[in-house]
């Protein structure tokens, strides 16, 4: 077996475990304009019509390394105090080997708090899609498992999250899946035999960001997300992006023991507005020679009326 098959075989191996015994949700680079992927409270905040899509391949140079693909579509419901989306996560690994679809419908109420201030509770509904293939480890050189094959193993959802937001500051809590399923358990397998426990985790999400006006068309914005799940190490990404004169962004980010990333943003029109972000392990699987790093390519359209045009448009 040659060395790149080695390697190739430990991550896949280890995200499919991971992926089996404590099953997380999708992890993002830019969580700071996909924030309806983490917290239904999002949905109808941005005040009209959007639709954000976002493409991840992680560990790019990896055969059959994960990939994740998002689709949020939200708005505001006219004049009342509620929002309402739909939100759909696909995810890939091991070209196959697990494939997870996500699909929910989102709903939102939002209440005036100060002059500026807005307070939102979101609650989301749905299910997911689970195919596993125990077969296609074998293509890893993983131990064969002696367990039947999972096929659109249906699954329901229930998330609720609650949102805090300014012009210049949001701070949110979410559990995007409350409900823990067990998908199967073959813990009682013979001794000789891989064994495994599948079971959804509550997933809990703490974000806050601000912005600051440094003036000269300048805005400098912090963020941070916090993703604490039982059974595996707690995730921290720290970003700090600069955005020039409404048109572009540039920053960078940490996720702790994990990566650092570069991001990019291009407001290309009033409606349209594109975002890439590059991630570099810092763990000993991002040393190889190949791991390209990982890729994300984020596009989002709004359906902006010329009478709805901020002076400023909002940062998040």
């Amino acid at each position: 077996m040659t060395r790149k098959n080695v390697l190739v075989s430990i991550a896949i191996f280890m995200t499919v475990i991971g992926t089996i015994n404590a099953q997380q949700d999708a992890q993002y680079t830019q969580y700071m304009f996909n924030t309806m992927s983490v917290n239904p409270a999002y949905a109808g905040s941005r005040g009209q019509f959007s639709a954000a899509a976002l493409y991840r391949s992680q560990w790019v140079g990896l055969d059959g390394a994960p990939e994740t693909f998002t689709l949020n579509l939200h708005s505001p419901i006219r004049n009342s105090k509620l929002g309402y989306g739909i939100s759909v996560v696909q995810d890939n690994i091991g070209d196959g080997v697990v494939s997870e679809t996500y699909f929910d419908a989102v709903v939102s109420y939002t209440i005036d708090v100060s002059l500026e201030g807005k307070l939102s509770f979101g609650l989301k509904a749905g299910g997911n899609l689970l195919n596993l293939d125990f077969n296609g480890l074998r293509n890893f050189d993983v131990e064969p498992v002696n367990i039947d094959n999972i096929e659109n193993k249906f699954s329901p959802n229930l998330g609720l999250g609650i949102y805090f937001h300014t012009n210049k500051f949001y701070a949110g809590l979410s559990a995007p899946n409350l409900l823990q399923t067990e998908h199967f358990d073959n813990s009682r397998a013979e001794a000789n035999t891989v064994q495994f426990l599948s079971k959804e985790r509550i997933n809990f999400y703490v974000i806050t960001g601000y912005v600051f006006d440094i003036g000269g068309n300048t805005k400098f914005k912090p963020a941070l997300l916090t993703k604490v799940v039982g059974g595996a190490p707690l995730q921290v990404d720290a970003s700090a992006s600069f955005l020039f004169n409404d048109r572009f962004s540039i920053g960078a980010a940490y996720r702790w023991d994990a990566a650092v990333s570069g991001i990019l943003g291009f407001q290309l029109s009033d409606q349209l507005m594109l975002g890439l972000a590059y991630d570099r392990e810092t763990t000993a699987l991002g040393g190889t020679q190949f791991n390209d790093g990982s890729f994300e390519v984020f596009l989002r359209f709004e359906l902006v009326k010329s009478f709805q045009r901020l002076v400023s448009p909002r940062f998040f």
